[in-house]
């Protein structure tokens, strides 16, 4: 049992439930994608959606509003990413459906991602590693082991903007749904997982990450 009174077991579920939050939403996009077409034919009402994307857009946003609400209700707050992810789903994807343009909806990730990597880099500008933020729960890092890894993140999230730009811009849109679901999620995992070399050899002891933060702290006061 943790010091919190959450068995590993309860965390490992957890763990669990917070990925098929996050994945759910997206096998749905493809799959209303994939089988937007039949579905129409079989349900009238859905031709209004005009063509498969904008039916899977519109999936998409309903699938992503519930997983908040699930998320908020399962684990009592909505992580940071996947609220900023939502809600320009919804922005964009309501652009999407309104203007019966699926460029909006395309445009998502790059947008998402850019305002990642801004918010990390500038905050790495002005001496601010906000990845804690993120990771600060999970995670006891040294100064420096949060900027390399505020550093690595922020460029991953400009490289996954422009790998979007490029698989939206010279493929189909069934290539780039399915590269969004199939693609980008296996690809940041990847690299999720090469950054734990890092996070081992900067790990700090849990009274010295007190230390640490008690100084930050205290350097942010003056």
């Amino acid at each position: 049992m943790t010091q919190d009174g959450e068995t590993p077991t309860g965390a490992k579920s957890g763990g669990l439930m917070k990925f098929a939050l996050e994945l759910g939403p997206l096998v749905l996009f493809f799959l209303a994608n994939a089988r937007g077409a039949a579905l129409m034919a079989a349900v009238p009402a859905l031709s209004v959606f005009g063509q498969p994307i904008f039916f899977a857009t519109a999936v998409f946003m309903v699938a992503i509003l519930a997983a908040l609400v699930a998320s908020k209700v399962l684990f009592g707050k909505v992580p940071v990413m996947p609220l900023v992810s939502g809600v320009v789903v919804l922005v964009f994807g309501a652009l999407t459906l309104i203007l019966q343009d699926d460029l909006f909806i395309k445009l998502k990730p790059t947008i998402v991602n850019l305002l990642f990597a801004g918010l990390l880099l500038g905050g790495l500008a002005f001496g601010r590693s906000l990845i804690a933020i993120v990771f600060g729960d999970a995670f006891r890092l040294t100064d420096e082991g949060w900027r390399k890894l505020t550093l690595r993140w922020g460029l991953f999230f400009v490289f996954l903007a422009a790998l979007n730009e490029a698989v939206w811009r010279t493929q189909t849109t069934d290539f780039w749904v399915a590269f969004k679901v199939w693609g980008m999620m296996p690809i940041t995992l990847v690299f999720a997982m090469s950054q734990m070399p890092l996070l081992l050899r900067h790990a700090v002891e849990d009274d010295e990450a007190g230390d640490e933060k008690g100084e930050n702290v205290s350097r942010e006061g003056d």
